[in-house]
């Protein structure tokens, strides 16, 4: 069963005058749960698109940053889209409810802000309101400041990143601690890492991203100490 039919089939469960918020309670387990991380960078990036006032952009062209999805599924990324922006209950309950699925402070979550990141850099900008949104998100799903500032630093282009921030370490952090940090991450950005965190194969892009940001960083730094 692909990633998409079991989004539909998810949806589909939903009563009539539930919101969409009360799908992430039931998709706690393997497959489902890749459906359900899908469904929340989705719903969660909608929310965002609120946010930033431009809920006209091309929401389909924003989300193909994380997810692969073919043209004959643009549909349903689109009404998961739609019913999210329609839905009268907030980001934070859509937030508390996902980081429920999960766990507070779970790698996957990590994953899943990565693809927020993706999403609000989609149309070139990162607007001040998505800012203040995603650390919200962060906050709520257990991420600490040091945590989402390492985040942010890897897609925000205000400036040259930071690689410490980049890798979560401090000037200050001998060489080979931050060689252990570096290496930390290059693991946790493996495919097979990924999926058994529950990130769906359609959004291994994800670890193709993570794995560029941490090794530039960590080539900056080492040539800096040389």
């Amino acid at each position: 069963m692909s990633l998409w039919t079991r989004i539909t089939d998810a949806l589909s469960a939903l009563t009539s005058g539930e919101s969409l918020s009360e799908v992430f309670s039931r998709l706690r387990t393997p497959p489902e749960r890749s459906a359900g991380f899908a469904i929340a960078v989705i719903a969660l990036g909608a929310k965002m698109a609120k946010a930033d006032g431009h809920v006209t952009r091309n929401e389909v062209s924003a989300f193909r940053e994380v997810f692969t999805i073919p043209p004959e599924e643009e549909t349903n990324a689109a009404r998961v889209f739609n019913l999210a922006r329609q839905d009268v209950a907030g980001f934070e309950q859509y937030a508390e409810r996902i980081a429920g699925m999960f766990g507070r402070a779970d790698p996957a979550l990590c994953d899943l802000m990565e693809g927020l990141f993706h999403i609000a850099m989609a149309d070139g900008q990162y607007h001040p309101n998505e800012d203040a949104f995603l650390e919200q998100v962060a906050g709520i799903f257990g991420i600490d400041e040091r945590r989402f500032k390492s985040l942010r630093a890897r897609f925000v282009p205000d400036a040259a990143p930071d690689p410490y921030e980049v890798l979560g370490v401090t000037p200050d952090t001998p060489l080979s601690e931050i060689r252990k940090a570096w290496r930390a991450e290059v693991r946790a950005s493996h495919p097979d890492q990924l999926i058994a965190r529950g990130v769906p194969e359609e959004a291994l892009k994800l670890a193709e991203k993570q794995l560029i940001a941490v090794n530039r960083a960590w080539e900056e730094i080492n040539a800096g100490r040389a």
